[in-house]
């Protein structure tokens, strides 16, 4: 096996709105596979588009350029343009086009700075709109069948203005009783509870999906003999149930392994090494960047073939990636008064 290639595995934040000559030289040295940005990397249309010109100009293999732009709050582009609504908001408007409209935005507004790869569209079900498990405001449905329904008319119009999609967080967030970012939730229902509701979303969707996202949340069905063991870090959960019973082969990360689910229960060493056992091809470390040297010689201990798989997994799905829109900055000045438009349309004027 090839060490260079092993940043390949890795997906890391990057500190700020642009790149200095330490963390240049950090990521050319370590080539990850690829870079997630969140609102601190944002200031101004043009200085994002730079930093995003930066960190393909540095990459040997064109990297995942990813973000979190879902609508409502966990959408990182609002610092410099329109939000648009949210999935709750969409859903209980109640007009498919309204969200077909949303996709289609998403897609072009993302190109247009060099996204390649949204972390979207969030699967989980809504039992209660006010819990406090970072779902607020974030689920096309209260049931499997609206989920079902609104995430793939989103998925589909995304997909195709060339921006690949996510579907998040694998198996379920939707019953869990704590925020993740906080602390590790325990969903302690049976597998045969998990297919007759929360499953459903994720196996109707899975053949439209260019990758998943598994969440920070302990399942005792799964994991009965590694209490609080995250799905995230779960051979039975990734390697057993999502890879070999549901056959799916696409691209699976993790989720940001910063947040307290994971850092309140398991080393650094023992997260990144047990994630990629699992099956996961990505491990996410969005704030830590200064970790992620360490991160790679932890994957250097992971056996070859399980190495060899989840680069070929990387590989295949970067074939899939679309190249920028060339940059104008009317051209985004459009769109965002389009999705300033959608805006009105689904929440009326404010």
């Amino acid at each position: 096996m090839d060490e260079r290639q092993l940043g390949q595995l890795l997906l890391t934040g990057v500190p700020g709105t642009e790149l200095d000559s330490e963390t240049a030289a950090r990521f050319r040295k370590l080539q990850p596979g690829g870079f997630i940005l969140f609102g601190r990397n944002i200031s101004e249309p043009e200085q994002l588009r730079k930093l995003i010109d930066d960190l393909r100009d540095l990459s040997d293999t064109e990297p995942f350029i990813t973000i979190d732009q879902e609508g409502g709050r966990i959408s990182r582009l609002r610092m410099i343009g329109s939000e648009p609504p949210n999935a709750q908001q969409l859903r209980e408007k109640g007009d498919l086009d309204l969200i077909k409209r949303h996709g289609k935005l998403t897609g072009q507004v993302l190109r247009m700075f060099g996204f390649n790869l949204d972390l979207c569209p969030v699967l989980d079900i809504s039992f209660d709109d006010e819990a406090d498990n970072s779902l607020k405001g974030r689920c096309y449905g209260s049931n499997p069948k609206e989920v079902i329904a609104n995430a793939s008319v989103f998925n589909h119009a995304m997909r195709k203005e060339g921006v690949l999609s996510c579907g998040k967080h694998f198996p379920t967030y939707a019953a869990a009783d704590c925020d993740p970012h906080e602390e590790l939730p325990v969903i302690d229902k049976t597998l045969e509870e998990f297919e007759a509701c929360e499953l459903l979303p994720f196996r109707a969707l899975l053949d439209d999906l260019d990758s998943l996202m598994i969440g920070h949340a302990h399942f005792p069905c799964w994991d009965a003999d590694r209490p609080r063991w995250p799905a995230s870090l779960s051979k039975n959960i990734i390697g057993q149930f999502l890879r070999n019973q549901l056959g799916y082969d696409g691209l699976v990360m993790t989720d940001d392994l910063d947040m307290g689910a994971i850092l309140n229960e398991v080393t650094f060493e023992d997260t990144i090494r047990a994630c990629i056992e699992a099956g996961n091809d990505l491990a996410m470390i969005c704030h830590r960047v200064e970790l992620v040297e360490e991160a790679k010689t932890h994957i250097a201990t992971v056996d070859e073939p399980t190495l060899f798989d989840a680069l070929e997994r990387i590989h295949r799905t970067k074939r899939q990636m679309k190249a920028p829109y060339e940059w104008s900055i009317e051209k985004f000045q459009e769109i965002d008064g389009q999705i300033w438009d959608l805006r009105v349309d689904t929440l009326g004027e404010e």
